[in-house]
């Protein structure tokens, strides 16, 4: 490849950060420019003028800003980089939103000194990447038609999944309602509500209602 490709590294362990950048000055193709430790620090970076980036190395669960803040922030832009997330959660929910929102590969932290190098180079050419655990889910969900256990996700992930009906179940749950209560304060049937109450159970990987307390009140529900 001749022309060089140039990388902005962003997570909040300078130690990963070192280390992705070690793997990538073992290709002469790829430069690494610069780093960022919080997303308010990649976005303040990119806005910069001076500043280019063919690609952006970057972790979800990074301080400040998100990876999906960050990722939104970037995309408004016209000459905006080529994404590559880089993260411990391996749920495949994260990876169909990050793509939903423009990026072009995903890697799982624990795959990504083998695979950062060819992702790079695969994305600057247009292409997506996924290290091979990821691939292997993907393949089994829209080749295979099966369905993929969900896998390590972020809390705050957790809540966007919930839908607007479920966030008022959820919310009448914590003030102490109880089944029939709510069925009838929301006028739909007491099986209706179960099927809710199970669903936000599943969904926010909680056991009981007290449970449900406890993330309602931390993301400001009740």
């Amino acid at each position: 490849m001749s022309k060089k490709i140039y990388v902005h590294v962003a997570d909040d362990h300078k130690i990963v950060i070192e280390g992705i950048i070690a793997v990538i000055n073992t290709d002469d193709d790829i430069e690494v420019v610069d780093y960022s430790l919080t997303g308010t620090q990649v976005t303040k970076w990119f806005d910069n003028r001076k500043n280019k980036a063919d690609v952006l190395v970057l972790d979800i669960n990074i301080p400040e800003l998100d990876g999906f803040e960050v990722v939104k922030h970037l995309r408004k832009k016209i000459n905006k980089p080529k994404i590559i997330i880089v993260s411990s959660y391996n749920d495949i929910r994260i990876v169909e939103e990050m793509l939903k929102l423009g990026c072009s590969g995903y890697i799982t932290k624990n795959n990504a000194g083998a695979h950062i190098i060819n992702a790079i180079k695969a994305v600057v050419q247009g292409e997506q990447y996924f290290s091979s655990d990821v691939q292997k889910d993907m393949l089994q969900k829209y080749v295979n038609k099966k369905e993929v256990p969900h896998g390590d996700a972020p809390e705050s992930f957790l809540m966007e999944t919930l839908t607007d009906r479920e966030i008022e179940v959820l919310r009448l749950i914590t003030q102490e309602h109880n089944t029939p209560e709510i069925a009838d304060k929301l006028n739909v049937s007491v099986s209706t509500i179960e099927t809710h109450r199970k669903s936000l159970l599943k969904k926010l990987k909680v056991k009981n209602a007290v449970g449900l307390a406890m993330y309602a009140i931390k993301y400001k529900i009740i």
